[in-house]
């Protein structure tokens, strides 16, 4: 089988590389040269493209496998950039890695691709499962890897043509192999953060395009005043970092966008702040309906927690979920991705 394998120049893609390889398929492999060197030189870190590409050329010539770059910059800003500004301007906490997968990995990058390639590889910690004619994920052996909360929002025909050779693997299992293959970058450690920043610190990235706003940062209890903040969108929901104020911790309870305040607490975790209900839409269930209502389990966030849920229908395009916990860190603008076992059953967007 013909195969177009996306390659990061981390250890997961290396190693799904060379198992497909292995395998006996036709593979090429691919970079995505998305990093916005020119636009956010400025915060004086160097993007990782060409350590990556170093790792890869030299995996690549070892195994005479083709090695393909595609410039997608332009494309990246116009999408996951754009979109990432634009949800913080409006007050919600943005998923660039879900958009990132959605419109540029599993999107645009196809169209810049020959139709000769009959599947598209990566190194997620995810399967593909297929029921009745329906494409669905499945969770993988390494809860904590598990991938397949940045991948509920892909659409059927992106599910189609995708394959995840680490599906079956824990982390262990890959460093394993990565040593096995002898692999120059088996010691390298793992990306952390947002896909386009890299080395670059979130806050820098939304100074240099959003400014400061000077606003007022309110004790939610008493209406007190603590002191001055430099933007209501530099602060998501439920978070502790960053609140500069004696007496804490403090987290972050909701924001009024209009008159840029920011109201926090240091009794976040009280009888009175239950936080266990929230309301959906923009629904991305995988079968076109939600197929399950018993034993149904959902993810606010990439990682191994997960509540059991249960749904209800508010209108045509709304539904209303509660958790059988309680979750400082609901943000409008996330994803929560629905489980029926380690079957995920798809997504869709929070609303408040």
């Amino acid at each position: 089988m013909k195969i177009a394998v996306l390659t990061s120049g981390g250890v997961d893609s290396s190693v799904a590389l060379k198992l497909l390889q292995e395998q006996g398929h036709d593979v090429t492999a691919f970079y995505l040269k998305i990093w916005l060197e020119d636009e956010l030189s400025f915060l004086g870190a160097n993007c990782p493209w060409e350590e990556d590409l170093k790792y890869l050329r030299a995996i690549c010539g070892k195994n005479k496998i083709p090695l393909e770059v595609i410039s997608m910059q332009k494309e990246y800003f116009d999408t996951v950039v754009s979109y990432t500004i634009s949800e913080v301007k409006a007050g919600r906490t943005p998923n660039p890695d879900v958009m990132c997968n959605n419109n540029i990995k599993f999107g645009l990058f196809l169209k810049k691709i020959s139709k000769s390639f009959e599947k598209i590889a990566t190194g997620h910690y995810a399967e593909v499962y297929k029921k009745f004619g329906i494409y669905y994920l499945k969770k993988t052996p390494d809860p904590i890897k598990d991938q397949t909360y940045f991948l509920s929002n892909l659409k059927q025909k992106q599910l189609a043509r995708l394959t995840f050779p680490l599906g079956k693997l824990a982390k262990e299992q890959v460093r394993k192999l990565a040593k096995k293959y002898h692999l120059p970058n088996q010691d390298r450690k793992d990306s952390q953060g947002i896909c386009f920043l890299g080395k670059f610190k979130y806050s820098d990235f939304i100074k240099h395009y959003l400014g400061t706003k000077i606003g007022d940062i309110i004790e939610f209890e008493t209406g007190k005043k603590l002191g001055t903040h430099e933007g209501f969108y530099y602060y998501t929901i439920g978070q502790r970092k960053g609140i500069k104020l004696s007496g804490g911790p403090w987290f972050v309870i909701k924001k009024n966008i209009k008159k840029n305040i920011v109201y926090v607490s240091n009794h976040y975790h009280t009888a009175d702040k239950k936080r266990d209900t929230f309301k959906i839409g923009k629904f991305n269930w995988f079968s076109g309906k939600i197929t399950a209502t018993k034993n149904l389990y959902v993810k606010l966030r990439h990682g191994e927690n997960s509540y059991k849920c249960t749904i209800a229908k508010l209108s045509k395009n709304t539904a209303k979920i509660k958790i059988s916990g309680n979750d400082q860190g609901i943000a409008p603008g996330q994803f929560a991705a629905f489980y029926s076992g380690k079957i995920c059953l798809g997504s869709a967007l929070i609303l408040n």
